[in-house]
């Protein structure tokens, strides 16, 4: 017989070893195996993590944009009831001051000619106010939505790198 050919064995000691070597050899199979298996659950269970915390890590970068856009939003808004504030003031002033003015009139023409340059002056100064208003509005919408749309622009190139 040549040392390839395999023989059946017959007597008990050849059948024990024949035993203790097919045991050995499917222990060291079941313990490839299941090193293996271990492995690739492992690295499924780290792969899970890491979709875990980039998913947090998004979840409160979209919560920072908020509040740093809620932050602007307010104190823009703060600002322009102050410049509201303060234009309502000035011409609560001037207004007086015409209604002073007007009590000194001699004349119902002169009178007359007073309002009549008042209403002017003050249709002009809520033009530009309210074009002012506006800018300003305009200017604090375009802030207050910035870090909202970055945040959304860095959430499509990573989504599109993903994909």
């Amino acid at each position: 017989m040549s040392p390839k050919q395999k023989t059946i064995p017959t007597t008990p000691t050849e059948i024990a070893m024949a035993g203790e070597a097919v045991a050995e050899t499917v222990t060291k199979q079941a313990g490839a195996y299941i090193e293996t298996t271990q492995t690739k659950v492992k690295q499924g269970m780290e792969k899970t993590m890491k979709t875990a915390e980039d998913f947090l890590a998004f979840g409160q970068s979209n919560m920072d944009a908020f509040m740093k856009s809620g932050q602007i939003w307010a104190a823009g808004v703060q600002d322009l009831s102050k410049q509201l504030a303060a234009t309502a003031q000035a011409n609560f002033e001037e207004t007086m001051a015409t209604f002073k003015a007007m009590a000194t009139v001699k004349s119902p023409k002169d009178a007359m000619d007073m309002q009549a340059t008042l209403v002017r002056a003050n249709m002009e100064k809520v033009v530009a106010e309210t074009g002012k208003i506006t800018d300003a509005s305009m200017k604090l919408a375009e802030q207050a939505i910035a870090p909202i749309t970055a945040q959304m622009n860095a959430a499509v190139e990573k989504f599109a790198k993903v994909a």
